[in-house]
């Protein structure tokens, strides 16, 4: 009987991994399937070796190394005495999943990995440990495959994930009415992160970039997306916010600001045309500037190799640039209409496969040539 072994570290990674989990379940039923993650994975039937508890925690405080080291010595001691898994999939979490991956390699352990680190934005470095440790990375982005092929690691293009998990969004008037908006005037959905370092640097700069939108013309509404990682006391707008109804948002916006991330990824599956922004501490800013390996940020460029999002990045994020570009995608058809074609374009390039699937399969014909 073959044994799988996932390793997640955060709420995404789990989710990703259940859907896995699934498809490789109807087409290997047999399969034994144990892991670290939490009740996404658990619903599947995983039995889980440990939850996230001791994961998932930004910053590198001394209990956080503490606690990602002793628990990966623990993982790794129960894979190569206990369960003796005949693959290892490591999801995103790159980190510690580079780590381990070292140890799963000397153990002779057949470790694949499912969104690996974003090697190609910065840190480049990592690209040693992953060509000496992983047998195979299961690209989400048709350029990633190029990068890895380039330094002849084994790489497949599997599709985002994100393609298959974002819902139908065709009730407009419902989503207006629930959140007392007006359907006569445009609706300008506003994102400003979900961690407080993004809302320290970026919530002022977007709620003055709206005041200067709102001064300038009258046919305009805003609702500002209020992450749920969030308290109350640091999120603060003088405009609607919502906590669920994101993707709804994201669909019905005539124009979205965004803080730069997934979510413009999710923007452009709506063909909703955007801007991005992004600022942050100047130190680690000139420590990215170091680090990168590209000078683009919105997914939808990068994946494109087009300028079709305009990028309002550090000394950039300034309200009126912001303001001014709002106003020219509200008014100006050629623009509205430009930005929609790179978000088609970037579909285009992502919804060829079904994701999880693909990986399932994958895993499948590993397992039986093993």
């Amino acid at each position: 009987m073959k044994k799988v072994f996932i390793i997640t570290g955060e709420y995404s990674g789990d989710k990703h991994a259940s859907g896995v989990v699934r498809e490789l379940r109807k087409i290997y039923p047999d399969v034994v399937i144990e892991g670290v993650g939490e009740s996404n994975l658990e619903q599947e039937g995983v039995k889980l070796f440990c939850n996230h508890s001791k994961m998932g925690k930004v910053g590198l405080t001394p209990k956080t190394i503490l606690n990602h080291l002793f628990l990966g010595i623990k993982i790794v001691k129960y894979l190569k005495e206990d369960f003796k898994p005949d693959l290892v999939l490591l999801v995103d979490y790159g980190a510690f999943n580079l780590q381990i991956s070292k140890h799963l390699k000397k153990a002779g352990i057949k470790t694949f990995y499912f969104i690996p680190p974003q090697i190609w934005a910065s840190r480049k470095h990592r690209l040693k440990t992953i060509k000496k440790n992983i047998d195979k990375v299961f690209t989400i982005f048709p350029f990633e495959k190029e990068f890895y092929d380039n330094e002849g690691i084994n790489a497949e293009f599997v599709g985002h994930p994100l393609v298959a998990e974002l819902p139908l969004c065709n009730k407009k008037e419902e989503f207006f009415k629930k959140h007392g908006l007006d359907l006569n005037k445009k609706l300008i959905g506003v994102f400003p992160g979900s961690r407080i370092f993004e809302i320290h640097f970026l919530l002022n700069i977007f709620i003055k970039a709206a005041k200067l939108i709102e001064k300038s013309r009258n046919d305009v509404q805003f609702v500002f997306s209020h992450a749920k990682s969030l308290s109350n006391s640091v999120f603060s707008v003088p405009y609607k916010e919502i906590k669920e109804d994101n993707h709804e948002l994201l669909a019905y916006s005539d124009a979205l600001i965004l803080a730069s991330g997934t979510v413009a990824l999710e923007a452009a599956m709506f063909e909703t045309p955007m801007i991005i922004a992004y600022k942050g501490p100047l130190f680690f800013y000139l420590i990215y500037l170091l680090v990168r390996n590209i000078k683009k940020a919105c997914l939808v460029n990068i994946i494109t190799k087009k300028d079709y999002v305009d990028e309002f990045l550090m000394f950039d994020a300034e309200p009126k640039k912001i303001a001014n570009c709002i106003n020219q995608i509200l008014d100006n058809k050629e623009k509205r209409n430009h930005i929609i074609e790179g978000c088609k374009k970037t579909k285009e390039l992502l919804t060829n496969l079904h994701c999880v699937e693909q990986v399932a399969q994958s895993i499948k014909k590993e397992l039986e040539e093993a």
